[in-house]
Order: structure tokens, then sequence, then C-alpha cells
């Protein structure tokens, strides 16, 4: 009965380790192959996608500048201006992995609040790529 235990057991409880780890894997803003842009204030439920190269190059730009507060479980006051999934490259014959951010513009285009919920991650960005991201994102 122990030799079952030890042939059994054992490596079941290594597979659930290995399976139960919570590291959460950053993405290189140069893996990024599209956006899905929904602009919540409307509410019209019409996705708009962001696949061109130029338009995806000064995206990721933006994306690499923003400054991230990690473990910060953030509450806005009001309703996301725009829900923005990104979608990043993996291996090959592997499907993409998807980044949700949920987007603030705040009052005279001054900065930008980003939020990451699946990472407990609140970001910002400086005027000038606060400028860049809402054109990109609402003058699509």
């Amino acid at each position: 009965m122990k030799s079952f235990m030890k042939i059994f057991v054992f490596p079941i409880l290594i597979v659930a380790l290995i399976g139960c780890t919570n590291e959460t894997k950053q993405f290189d803003p140069n893996d990024l192959e599209r956006v899905d842009v929904l602009i919540t204030e409307e509410n019209i439920g019409d996705t708009t996608t962001i696949m061109e190269a130029e338009k995806l190059k000064a995206l990721k730009e933006v994306f690499a500048n923003i400054v991230w507060q990690e473990n910060v479980k953030a509450q806005m006051a009001r309703k996301e201006d725009v829900k923005a999934t990104l979608f990043f490259k993996t291996e090959q014959n592997s499907p993409e992995r998807l980044v949700e951010y949920f987007i603030w513009f705040n009052e005279n285009d001054v900065s930008t609040t980003i939020i990451d919920r699946e990472n407990n991650s609140y970001g910002t960005l400086s005027t000038e790529d606060t400028k860049i991201l809402k054109d990109m994102l609402l003058n699509y």
C-alpha cells in the first residue's frame, strides 16, 4: 500500500503544485498583435479592432510607457471610458493571450488611469502619451 501511495499520490501532488502557481506573466509590448476597443460610455456594444502596423506600433510605445503600481485594488467613481482588449502572440500553435485594460481619460487629457484587474495593477500615463492613446482609441 505504501508503494501505491508513492507511485500514485506523489505525481498528483507535484502536478497540483505546478499547476496552481500564481505567477503572472508580463507580456512584451512588441508581441502585441491587435487591440479590440469598446467605448463603454456609448454602451452600444460595437467593438473596433486595431490591426494596422503603424497604429499598433504607436500603441506598443504608449503601453510600454505605463507606470504601474502592483498589487493595488483600485476602484473608480465612474465607469471606464474605454475597455481595451490586447491580443498578445504566444508560442506557435498556442492561442493568443488576452489582457483587458479598463481606461479612464481624466479631465483636460492631463493623465490617463489604466486598471489591469487580472493583475491588480493600476497604471498611469504622461500627458503626451495620454493624448496619443486617446486619439488612437477614441478617434479610430
